[in-house]
């Protein structure tokens, strides 16, 4: 039987938007986030985090720094109740510094390379999952998926006007989006 799950972005909609966090002091959670993933947890979703990082391709960390930042990401989250079942981040960008990330692929979001290898790997069911972000990229690939999405007002708050994406739902967070995601969820 399929599954459900949020697709969650990172910057901007667990942690708080640094644009660009190139160093673990930068990392800090919003307010409730390990409440709000713990929440969709008793709900039986799988929790995945699909971030761009461009830090990498822009040769301000490497995917190690950014694997290291994801294991203290999640140690903070498990300290709060809440688990994420996956991290999946895209280190390219088109305009990349670093010449082996210059590349246009097909996982740097609004493509949905990384959301169709979570939906792969753990037998998801997009017809009842969700995006929430605070971009219109996460907006955008979430529509491209077949995913409902959440805009949250945290972060970019889909002020990046970088892409046309009309969100299903907004919410003030991620914490009152899981009320959405308890309300619409299958």
């Amino acid at each position: 039987m399929k599954q459900k799950a949020v697709f969650l972005d990172r910057d901007g909609t667990i942690n708080k938007e640094t644009d660009l966090l190139k160093n673990l002091s930068q990392l800090r959670l919003l307010p409730n986030v390990g409440k709000a993933i713990k929440k969709l947890n008793l709900l039986k979703y799988l929790v995945i985090i699909i971030t761009n990082q461009p830090v990498i391709a822009r040769g301000w960390a490497t995917e190690q720094d950014v694997d290291y930042a994801h294991s203290v990401l999640l140690e903070r989250l498990k300290r709060a109740g809440a688990r994420v079942q996956g991290i999946y981040y895209c280190p390219h960008h088109p305009n990349a510094n670093l010449k082996q990330y210059r590349i246009r692929c097909s996982c740097r979001k609004p493509n949905i390379g990384m959301i169709k290898k979570a939906l792969r790997i753990f037998n998801i069911d997009p017809n009842k999952s969700f995006i929430v972000g605070d971009r219109t990229a996460d907006i955008l690939a979430g529509k491209r998926a077949g995913l409902k999405s959440i805009l949250v007002k945290t972060g970019y708050g889909g002020q990046d006007r970088k892409y046309q994406a009309a969100a299903d739902f907004q919410a003030k967070n991620l914490y009152r989006a899981v009320d959405i995601i308890k309300k619409y969820g299958l």
